[in-house]
């Protein structure tokens, strides 16, 4: 059974950091393009930031210079590293892997900026 548990979120002041975790177990994370999605109240999930399985990254242009997205496949880990939080990056943020046409999501962890 394929499992993404994400950790790190919580309440934070703008300007702020916060360092987000996913773990997963099931799956070879090493194959897998990862990634972070969010989804703020009312709006659609996006895309934050992903990772290929050789260190590629691709930033959505919102988060670029503040976030920065990391893998360990040893420990099948993936982690977001966010600095200079702003309001607007309040959301629930999701862990994403995907391969050879499977996507696995984890169930989120809140990320609140405050103003």
């Amino acid at each position: 059974q394929v499992q993404l548990v994400e950790s790190g979120g919580g309440l934070v002041q703008a300007g702020g950091s916060l360092r987000l975790s996913c773990v997963g177990s099931g799956i070879i994370f090493s194959i897998n393009l990862m990634g972070w999605y969010r989804q703020a109240p009312g709006k659609q999930r996006e895309l934050v930031a992903s990772i290929t399985s050789g260190g590629n990254t691709y930033y959505a242009e919102s988060v670029k210079d503040r976030f920065t997205i990391s893998r360990d496949n040893t420990r099948n880990a993936l982690a977001l590293q966010m600095n200079s939080l702003k309001p607007e990056d309040t959301a629930v943020y999701y862990c994403r892997a995907a391969a050879y046409g499977v996507v696995y999501w984890g169930n989120g962890t809140l990320v609140t900026v405050s103003s």
